[in-house]
């Protein structure tokens, strides 16, 4: 099995801390953090299906480095 890649800048110590964060939050915290989140001018929050999210963010990736 080959190790899996992270994205430029992090580490798996960043990853863990922002994994408890998300685990330990109440739904109440959860529920203020997407208040500001679509709050946020700019920003548009979308679903769309979890096989098509890796396309997504290599067509993000391609926009900010195009």
């Amino acid at each position: 099995m080959k190790k899996q890649q992270l994205p430029a800048g992090w580490t798996e110590k960043r990853i863990r801390e922002l994994a408890a964060k998300h685990d330990n939050q109440s739904e109440e915290e959860q529920a203020a953090e997407i208040e500001v989140a679509l709050a946020n001018k700019g920003q548009t929050l979308v679903v769309v299906p979890t096989k098509l999210v890796p396309d997504v963010l290599r067509l993000i990736a391609q926009k900010k480095t195009g």
